[in-house]
């Protein structure tokens, strides 16, 4: 894989922008900002971060999620799950975050990212400000139970090397913003904890701000 280097990009015109931060909200009206939904395969990430789409979208916000599943088909084809590849696929995908953040699109992410060095990388990219990590902390064995697609099956016999949970480790976060076992409580329950947590960061951002 080709790296970028400080020296490919010494030529090239970063031009500062005519429609600032405070257009774009009044032209959404709302705050933009990344919710990070991490853990492992199985536990609940994308269910819950389609389910908060919705929800967004029905209330009149401009939100998109980022499914880890999904981009890997296309903006990060190619990358394989090997620590620099998982790096790398962090790195593009909160890349393509702050550019919805700046744009003034809410953006749902809902990947894995089992090192807390990546989740702290997409944190430094997307900004400290902007970034809401919930951790799905849906246990191993339920995660199993539910795995429709053999995945866990295949990675216990060795089908599917480096698979988070099995032969490769998870991290789990030190101090995200939310935490939620999808095994305890239903979709609905748990897609109001995120929005409850998303308007509590609003208000304190609005009272920062102000």
């Amino acid at each position: 894989m080709t790296k970028t280097t400080s020296d490919s990009c010494e030529h090239l015109t970063v031009h500062p922008p005519r429609v600032t931060a405070a257009d774009r909200k009044r032209l959404f009206s709302q705050q933009p900002f990344t919710l990070w939904f991490t853990g492992l395969s199985g536990a609940g990430k994308s269910t819950l971060a389609f389910s908060m789409e919705k929800l967004l979208i029905d209330s009149g916000k401009a939100a998109f999620v980022l499914d880890g599943d999904h981009v890997r088909h296309g903006l990060c084809k190619g990358l394989g799950f090997s620590p620099e590849d998982r790096s790398e696929n962090i790195r593009r995908i909160a890349e393509v975050a702050r550019l919805m953040n700046e744009a003034g699109v809410i953006a749902l992410v809902a990947c894995i990212s089992p090192c807390h060095s990546h989740r702290q990388q997409a944190k430094a990219i997307i900004g400290d400000e902007n970034f809401i990590e919930v951790y799905l902390s849906t246990p191993l064995s339920v995660c199993e139970s539910l795995d429709v697609k053999g995945l866990y099956r295949k990675a216990r016999i060795g089908l599917i090397p480096e698979f988070t949970g099995i032969s490769a480790v998870y991290e789990e976060p030190d101090a995200p913003s939310l935490v939620l076992d999808a095994s305890q409580k239903s979709i609905s329950e748990c897609v109001q904890e995120v929005a409850n947590t998303a308007e509590r960061w609003s208000r304190e951002r609005s009272d920062r701000v102000l």
